[in-house]
């Protein structure tokens, strides 16, 4: 089977890529049904032309069923899928355990780094090239980013300029901070973080040279500033998110909260943390601090969100936010899929 797909991607290179566009408009059916022809096309990236014309030819295979409310799949359609499942793992080089992890967790994409050995630092590298080489072959010449801050994002953005075999243009690909300044660490503000991803791309920069919290007119006034809130504007219509997620405990003192507000967040059920939002194991909202920057909707909005983590400390924290948002792309390690895999199948028992 390999060798014949490197034959065909070879001799008929179109023919892989339209097998690969066709399984990806009948999985994203699958998961998000009932879907709406425009609302499959941004997720998807794809022209309103060309899903239109897929979606004709699924519709004619019978694949499909479309509606006023939207689009699912049929029960052949569902055949077709699981078959393809095994062949598009070994054409797109997707392994068993992302697929499994994939359809688990009902989300776009799964990209797994193999841990090489256990050194925390050593799995974080590998996990930022993995998502180095999935956001330069996902990115678009005219993308908004936002990105944010902490150690895994900075990674992200210095692993950019040592991924060779991209020669596009993205000079009018413009990168922003997910938020304002967090924190005394300079180095892993998302200020900071926007502007290295930016040069290692050789896009645009816009900046937050804000405090991320923010209150009453102090936070009115700096928000009318033209280029704050022109940076907020673009943020609202970002094409991707890239992000990291955080305990709430270890981002409680990032933060500089006391120990005894700390401990009244864990007593609320805080575990994790993103963009300002405490939340549960549930995903339930737990605590909001007036942040400047995306919001939980803006997130959710995102055409393409891509949340990058190493490490099993954190698997509770992602377990609870990806409950607010499955149009998501998820880029970990591969002891932490393992242990996301074993904790969704002790849900089911």
């Amino acid at each position: 089977m390999n060798s014949l797909i490197e034959v065909q991607k070879k001799i008929i290179p179109q023919a892989i890529e339209l097998m690969e566009k066709r399984y990806a408009i009948l999985r994203q059916i699958s998961i998000s049904q009932p879907i709406g022809r425009r609302m499959l096309s941004n997720i998807l990236d794809l022209s309103e032309r060309t899903t239109r014309t897929e979606i004709d030819f699924l519709k004619e295979k019978k694949l499909i069923d479309i509606a006023v409310s939207g689009m699912t799949i049929t029960d052949e359609g569902k055949e077709i899928l699981e078959k393809l499942d095994s062949v598009m793992g070994e054409i797109m080089g997707i392994s068993d355990l992302e697929i499994k992890l994939r359809d688990k967790l009902g989300i776009n994409y799964v990209v797994i780094s193999k841990n090489v050995n256990e050194s925390k630092d050593m799995i974080t590298d590998g996990v930022a090239k993995s998502a180095a080489k999935y956001i330069l072959k996902n990115l678009n010449p005219h993308d908004k980013i936002a990105i944010a801050g902490g150690t895994t994002m900075r990674q992200v953005a210095y692993n950019l300029k040592n991924d060779k075999g991209y020669e596009e243009d993205y000079s009018d690909v413009i990168v922003m901070p997910t938020r304002g300044s967090v924190g005394s660490d300079i180095e892993i503000q998302a200020n900071s973080i926007a502007a290295s991803f930016a040069k290692n791309l050789g896009a645009q920069v816009e900046f937050l040279y804000v405090p991320d919290e923010l209150d009453g007119s102090a936070r009115e006034t700096l928000m009318s500033i033209p280029d704050v809130r022109r940076t907020l504007d673009h943020l609202r219509v970002s094409d991707k998110v890239i992000f990291s997620i955080g305990r709430a405990d270890v981002m409680g003192k990032r933060r500089g909260m006391s120990y005894e507000d700390i401990e009244k967040l864990k007593a609320k059920g805080a575990i994790g943390e993103a963009f300002g939002y405490y939340f549960d194991k549930n995903g339930e909202i737990v605590m909001k601090l007036n942040t400047v920057g995306i919001d939980i909707d803006m997130y959710k909005n995102a055409k393409d969100s891509i949340v990058v983590f190493a490490g099993s400390d954190k698997v509770d924290s992602f377990l609870a936010l990806y409950k607010l948002n499955k149009n998501l792309t998820l880029i970990t390690d591969e002891n932490s899929a393992k242990e996301i895999l074993n904790k969704l199948s002790e849900e089911t028992i």
